[in-house]
């Protein structure tokens, strides 16, 4: 009898044993995909049903600038069938940048802008990461205001990622689970916001967001206009995914698997935070002088406004001695230096155009303690003080900071 019993123990045992290493082996296994796009095909690739998706401005500027004039085409017959004769009047640009929950201050200051009643209808909207949440509601304008103030001020860190497991590290493609944001996406993303979107694309206006393709190393810039409005089955979800992966800083979120097509063959691309090519943008600085080979000349009235989600000068704070307590403000430092840079690129890309530039960020009089990401009362009270400055008339600054410094001999 004591034998039987030893011996079910040990059947038992090994089952357990072996159980427990199914589930280890199962849990070791990286994330699998399609296979990359051959680096000589870059450029071929498509997203199926939606031409004209997105471009890669780093490698081809000419489709970009091309679909820049198309717009402007469907702008001048706009206004004609309302009556208005003669050049394009002036317009504006807006750009908003990346900056995770600091998000929540050009957020705050578009809606406060809204309550001024003096915010404009902008030609064209851009933007990186938490600016590419914040784009294609401040896109559609006003009514969408109650989105922004509920996104930056009600949610919090458990609505945008889940903690996985320290094995993430090995076996995983990032730290975190976003499918949290994925599903406030789906709730606030829906077919009446890219109704509204095609509509204002088909007046001319423009709606950009970029990514950053991990396997090509490029920035690509995606044209929301043209996935709202091309009726594709699956141009709603591409248009949440694309907005996810801005938003999917490497390592911390995982990337976004986008599906594609070279000569009839499926291929899958990896696109993270379009911050890991930049934490702002516009248009490229060549755009003019592409279009003047093209026989066009672009030579409108522009204001132009840039919402940096950051502070003037990097937050001070002590570091740990341990790889990831290191390895976290390095990165932030490099995106804060990083984000500088492209402020002084698309100045003086203003400056070369003819643009009036106009810049925000988050001042010193702004003291209220971070002490976690995504924390709601946090974000809320900046959501507040960014709506305090607009509606107040915010002092937009005219050059970026420090510029007068670094121009001087």
């Amino acid at each position: 009898m004591r034998k039987r019993r030893l011996l079910a123990a040990l059947v038992f045992t090994i089952g357990l044993l072996a159980v427990a290493g199914l589930v280890a082996e199962r849990a070791l296994r990286p994330p699998t995909r399609l296979p990359a796009v051959p680096e000589e095909r870059t450029l071929d690739a498509e997203i199926p049903g939606i031409p004209n998706a997105r471009y890669w401005v780093g490698l081809d500027v000419e489709p970009f600038v091309r679909d820049v004039l198309a717009a402007r085409e469907r702008e001048t017959a706009a206004l004609a069938s309302a009556g208005h004769a003669g050049e394009l009047p002036p317009t504006a640009l807006l750009a908003v940048s990346g900056g995770g929950d600091k998000g929540a201050f050009g957020a705050g200051l578009l809606c406060g802008w809204t309550a001024s009643g003096r915010r404009p209808r902008f030609k064209a909207v851009t933007g990186i990461s938490t600016g590419a949440l914040i784009a294609p509601f401040a896109f559609a304008g006003p009514d969408y205001d109650h989105v922004l103030r509920s996104v930056y001020t009600s949610l919090g860190p458990h609505d945008v990622s889940r903690r996985r497991s320290l094995l993430a590290a090995i076996n995983d493609d990032a730290m975190a689970d976003n499918r949290p944001l994925w599903v406030q996406l789906s709730r606030y993303v829906d077919e009446a916001l890219l109704e509204r979107i095609a509509a204002e694309h088909a007046r001319g206006r423009i709606l950009l967001v970029g990514t950053t393709n991990l396997d090509a190393r490029q920035p690509v810039v995606w044209n929301m206009g043209n996935i709202a409005a091309s009726g594709a089955p699956g141009a709603l979800d591409l248009f949440r995914g694309v907005l996810l992966a801005s938003a999917a800083i490497p390592g911390a979120f995982p990337p976004t698997m986008i599906r594609v097509e070279v000569g009839g063959t499926t291929y899958e691309e990896m696109h993270v935070d379009g911050g890991a090519s930049a934490q702002v943008f516009v248009y490229p600085p060549r755009m003019r002088a592409v279009a003047a080979t093209l026989g066009e000349e672009m030579t409108r009235e522009m204001d132009l406004y840039v919402i940096r989600n950051s502070y003037l000068r990097p937050q001070w704070a002590p570091v740990e001695r341990r790889t990831i307590s290191v390895a976290g403000p390095a990165i932030a430092s490099l995106i804060h230096t990083q984000g500088t840079g492209d402020l002084v690129r698309i100045y003086l890309t203003a400056l070369q155009d003819g643009l009036d530039f106009n810049l925000a960020w988050i001042d010193d009089d702004f003291t209220v303690e971070h002490t976690a990401d995504f924390d709601t009362a946090w974000m809320r009270a900046l959501f507040d003080y960014g709506f305090r400055q607009g509606r107040d008339g915010y002092p937009w600054k005219k050059t970026p900071p420090n510029f007068e410094a670094m121009a001087r001999p």
